[in-house]
């Protein structure tokens, strides 16, 4: 299998992730922070020091900053409808968006009468300063911007967001599901308020886990209510971080095996992880021009992007490219419109979606060839 579809989740992992949440279950299985047993404090030790690497890598204001959740789209939720909202209050977002920050704000738009303005995506990642400006009101609350596209494999550029935000004293929620574990993000560094990450994709790590870290000057209302393992006498959820936020038992396997993805990250770099990807991604962008009814979209040769890239093969239906790859070359991609609808309403692509192929630090210019092989073979089938 030469699997390509690593902006919905990274394969294979390290070794190490399936080890450590083997572990976790089998040497450490305990209810971490419940009990004040050898096996609860060794849990709790395990969640404690990923904590820690979240909020070293991100630049968190503390460890405590770091909230754990089921993923990104739980973080999401909880930084957008964690916010006070007011019947007339203004949010604007951008149509790079996944359905997993569009729909929570449609939820607002329909529970709370929140108006809401989508800029629209500037393929090569500008964010245009006068844009955000003219969208602005007297009600506007917050800016919540995707990091990267899963989509285009734009880069957003967010220094101009950080400007904006500073001025008009704005709330920023940003999504890094794309760029966690490849581009650098600091929440020192920029005015970010609140910022969703998961653990399975560029960090590595497994499904069902990732987190939502705060700035110290942003406060949301908790998403869920439940036990905290301390505090217990009292009716609300605790007024201190991070358990204000995590009721429940947390994914003690989960967050261990992200712990060894974290440290493979940085055993890689960041840096060299996204040059990578990202050549891998222009070479198949400079190849598929000697075959013309492929069209690309997203950022141009030279740019700089994600090793993310979607195209469409004029006419033909792209769930049905990604099964042909899969069924008769074995080749891991994805086909539709990659819940980011906006921006395919914006491409004019809704109707026959984009194919999409995205690289891991793994994959190789190889696997990148045979890619390019299969593709010029199908436009033969399909076309000739």
């Amino acid at each position: 299998m030469i699997y390509l579809d690593h902006a919905a989740s990274s394969y294979p992992k390290p070794e190490m992730v399936a080890k450590e949440m083997a572990s976790a279950v089998m040497d450490y299985g305990a209810n971490p922070g419940r009990s004040g047993h050898e096996l609860s404090r060794k849990a709790a030790e395990k969640i404690s020091d990923t904590r820690k690497l979240l909020a070293r890598m991100f630049e968190a204001p503390s460890a405590e900053y770091v909230i754990f959740t089921q993923g990104a789209t739980m973080s999401l939720n909880m930084a957008i409808k964690g916010l006070s909202w007011e019947h007339g209050d203004h949010v604007i977002s951008t149509a790079f968006e996944h359905n997993a920050v569009r729909r929570p704000l449609e939820f607002l738009k329909r529970e709370y009468g929140v108006k809401i303005t989508y800029i629209e995506a500037d393929l090569n990642g500008k964010m245009s300063v006068s844009a955000l400006e003219d969208s602005i009101t007297e009600n506007t609350k917050a800016i919540v911007t995707t990091h990267g596209s899963n989509v285009t494999g734009t880069i957003v550029d967010l220094s101009n967001i950080d400007t904006l935000v500073k001025e008009k004293n704005l709330t920023w929620i940003v999504d890094a599901s794309q760029t966690a574990g490849v581009i650098p993000l600091s929440m020192k560094k920029l005015s970010i308020d609140l910022a969703a990450i998961p653990a399975h994709k560029g960090l590595l790590g497994p499904q069902g886990v990732g987190a939502l870290l705060l700035s110290k000057k942003v406060q949301i209302d908790p998403l869920i209510h439940g036990g905290t393992g301390s505090f217990s006498s009292e009716e609300d959820m605790p007024d201190k971080l991070p358990f204000t936020y995590e009721g429940g038992t947390l994914n003690t396997p989960g967050i261990a095996g992200w712990h060894e993805g974290l440290k493979e990250v940085e055993r890689l770099g960041e840096k060299a992880i996204y040059e990578h990807e990202k050549s891998l991604a222009e070479f198949v962008l400079q190849e598929l021009k000697k075959m013309p009814e492929y069209k690309a979209f997203g950022p141009g040769q030279g740019r700089e992007r994600l090793g993310v890239l979607s195209f469409l093969l004029d006419g033909v239906d792209s769930q049905e490219i990604a099964a042909v790859l899969d069924s008769h070359y074995n080749i891991a991609v994805r086909g539709g419109v990659h819940c980011s609808p906006l921006l395919h309403q914006q491409l004019e692509t809704a109707d026959c979606g984009l194919i999409r192929v995205s690289f891991g630090p793994y994959n190789t210019k190889k696997e990148a060839e045979e890619l390019l092989a299969a593709l010029e073979e199908i436009r033969d089938g399909f076309l000739l």
